[in-house]
């Protein structure tokens, strides 16, 4: 063939940093800290209603915007923790997880010609989703130890052009929850250049030290502008389910929808009612998630400390980052590619997030989604390294 086989707008990307640093995890017998997804399982009541759902037979497709029991478990959470009023038939679409979302999102908004906002480091998915709808990306680097919003680096990245500003808060891979002053400018920002803003909000419960989780969907104006998109994944501890969501008006979310019916038309059938159950616990299940994991971070970040790193401490999701320059890194990646030779320990590099190399050259993340001993475990390596 005198054509290769591949979409060319996929070339930049290649294998993701995730299949790479499992695969030396496996090789050295290391703990693998690269990549978020929790050791344990969710609540209880979600894993029995999941068993329950495959028992009554639920095993065939469910219905293509979702199941009518998370429809309306999306929207009353939505109501309960935000005060958000959502159609759950019009303006909740279920999808294939959060990642599904974003994708769909962006391809039902977006095209050739148009350009979306976005912060670095970012999810990977994002640039490859962006790439894949033919549109272009501009963003603005959060940089170490705080991440603050930049506003002259934010204002140079909007143009006439722009469609779309896609924010991740609470933010992977920093630990960023934006303040309501960063969350007014972006909003202010999208209004001056008539921009749809897309919120992926799939840590939204994993905050820490009181710190306030805002959907953009609540301030003033933004309701008929924001599409946001959450997840049970990162919530309930069960990523592997692939439970996501995305709401807002009813135009866009039927935009959405459009797309979406084309990429996987639907999944996770029995899966769907079990993340409605979850979504109705109590606030004690949620405060206890919350809780759990501040502890996990608070652990890891003392050994990061004892083992030489400077840490940036996260007001939320399940990842530290930390710069490895006072152990005399002068590369990320190759530290990472390193360590779990070294201290049989896997971290990921945080410049793959970056288009700007250099604003994260020697920061790596670590998850600390795990159990306590595994953490205790991993903590005791590095500082023996």
């Amino acid at each position: 063939m005198s054509r290769p086989p591949g979409n060319p707008a996929l070339a930049p990307f290649g294998t993701t940093i995730f299949a790479e640093m499992s695969a030396l995890a496996l090789e050295h017998d290391a703990i693998n800290l690269g990549q978020g997804f929790p050791d344990t399982d969710g609540p209880r009541e979600m894993l029995d209603a999941a068993k329950a759902a495959i028992d009554a037979g639920r095993n065939q497709y469910p219905p293509g915007p979702g199941v009518p029991e998370l429809l309306d478990a999306v929207a009353a959470h939505q109501d309960r923790f935000y005060g958000i009023d959502l159609d759950p038939r019009r303006e909740v679409l279920v999808t294939v997880g959060a990642t599904e979302a974003i994708a769909a999102t962006i391809l039902a908004l977006c095209g050739p010609g148009d350009e979306v906002v976005t912060f670095e480091p970012y999810y990977d998915s994002y640039a490859a989703s962006i790439a894949l709808a033919g549109a272009t990306r501009r963003t603005s680097v959060l940089r170490f130890p705080d991440f603050a919003v930049d506003e002259e680096s934010l204002r140079a990245a909007f143009s006439q052009r722009t469609r779309m500003v896609l924010l991740n808060t609470p933010h992977n891979p920093t630990g960023k929850v934006f303040t309501r002053s960063e969350l007014e400018l972006i909003c202010s920002l999208a209004w001056e250049f008539d921009a749809w803003v897309v919120t992926d909000e799939v840590y939204e419960h994993l905050v820490f030290d009181g710190v306030e989780h805002i959907p953009v969907a609540t301030l003033p104006g933004m309701r008929e502008r924001t599409l946001t998109i959450s997840s049970g994944g990162k919530t309930f501890s069960a990523t592997g389910w692939k439970v996501g969501w995305v709401s807002g008006p009813a135009e866009a979310v039927a935009a959405v929808r459009a797309v979406k019916q084309f990429l996987t038309f639907v999944g996770s059938g029995p899966f769907q009612p079990a993340v409605a159950v979850a979504l109705g616990l109590g606030d004690d299940v949620y405060d206890g998630l919350s809780k759990s994991l501040q502890d996990k971070r608070d652990l890891l970040i003392d050994g990061l400390r004892s083992a030489g790193l400077e840490v940036s401490v996260p007001a939320g999701t399940y990842f530290v980052v930390a710069d490895a320059a006072p152990l005399g890194a002068t590369d990320g990646l190759a530290f990472c590619r390193e360590l779990p030779a070294r201290a049989g320990v896997v971290a990921v590099p945080v410049s793959v997030f970056h288009d700007d190399k250099d604003a994260a050259r020697t920061l790596v993340r670590f998850a600390f989604c795990k159990r306590d001993e595994v953490l205790q475990e991993a903590v005791r390596r590095l500082t023996a390294h």
